[in-house]
């Protein structure tokens, strides 16, 4: 009879931890070629088969079948979170499941301020410059309505940002800041439209809080008249551009928000403002002013009448 030499159990246990580790390596591993310190997109709505061919086209993982598995195993295919994805050194397969699934970008929050008087167009330059995967005309599509309505302010936006959360969040911060002039705008006898569409013209004229609420005085005596308001600052609304010192053409172009050629307020806000413009509007210096200027000086000008104002233009802007 033969016996059978006893196998040493260091033996065995190394052999299997060695088949453990062939394992591991053939089904979970990161790929041999994968793209340390690169960002990967998952687009919104995205499904989990096309995201594990979209992670395997980008060699972060090697097996999408697997991959499909364990989200099904774990029940969290429609758990998937969409965003940019920052990849510092490989990753197994299981980390990067995780990842996907509750949203862990690897990236820091974005951090964007947007001043008093920041146009939807000044706001999708700044959001173009800090998330870059948030498009433009996205942004514009959505925000345009809502021109004056989302409040200036810093924020601190997730990678994971869209135009759609990004809109949503600084309307909730403008509804959260007017709250509490609520009252003073019922009593100002103005719609909220209106408090906002002139505190957005005052926001673009003036500088310190006595000027605006001087502006804002005078805007009040103009409009009570029924005279034009002749705001230069609309010609940068209109016109889409930074600078808004009309020509004699820009004068005449037909648009509703052209404040020389019709009387009342232009259809809505030209701009942003801030608490201060829309508390200006609220407050108004009462005067007899119906002119004012801003001066080569930098300072604010005003002016009863016309021969004053000229007079006024003569002395500051020559």
């Amino acid at each position: 009879m033969v016996s059978l030499k006893r196998q040493n159990p260091w033996v065995i246990a190394f052999s299997g931890a060695i088949l453990l580790i062939g394992i591991y390596t053939a089904l979970f591993a990161p790929p041999s070629n994968f793209p340390t310190k690169s960002t990967i997109t998952i687009s919104k709505g995205s499904a989990a088969p096309s995201v594990a061919r979209q992670l395997v086209d980008a060699r972060v993982i090697a097996r999408p079948s697997l991959f499909l598995f364990l989200l099904r195993m774990t029940g969290t295919s429609s758990f998937i979170k969409a965003g940019p994805y920052r990849f510092e050194s490989p990753e197994n397969l299981f980390v990067v499941m995780y990842r996907i699934v509750v949203g862990d970008y690897g990236l820091p929050s974005v951090r964007i301020t947007f001043p008093e008087g920041t146009t939807v167009r000044d706001a999708a330059s700044l959001i173009d410059g800090n998330l870059p995967e948030v498009s433009d005309a996205d942004f514009l599509k959505l925000a345009k309505p809502y021109e004056g309505y989302l409040f200036p302010d810093t924020y601190v936006f997730p990678p994971s940002s869209d135009a759609s959360s990004i809109v949503a969040l600084m309307r909730i911060n403008f509804n959260t800041k007017i709250a509490p002039l609520s009252a003073e705008i019922t009593s100002s006898g103005r719609s909220l439209s209106d408090v906002i569409t002139l505190a957005s013209l005052i926001e673009r004229e003036a500088r310190s809080s006595e000027s605006k609420r001087m502006v804002a005085g005078i805007l009040e005596n103009r409009l009570k008249l029924g005279m034009p308001l002749q705001v230069d600052a609309v010609f940068g609304y209109i016109f889409d551009r930074d600078t808004y010192s009309p020509s004699l053409k820009d004068l005449t172009v037909d648009s509703p928000y052209n404040t020389y050629t019709h009387t009342g307020l232009p259809p809505g806000p030209i701009c942003n403002p801030g608490l201060d413009s829309i508390e200006a509007v609220l407050n108004p210096t009462k005067t007899d002013n119906l002119y004012y200027l801003t001066g080569r000086d930098g300072l604010m000008h005003y002016a009863t009448t016309y021969a004053g104002h000229q007079a006024n233009r003569r002395k500051y802007l020559r």
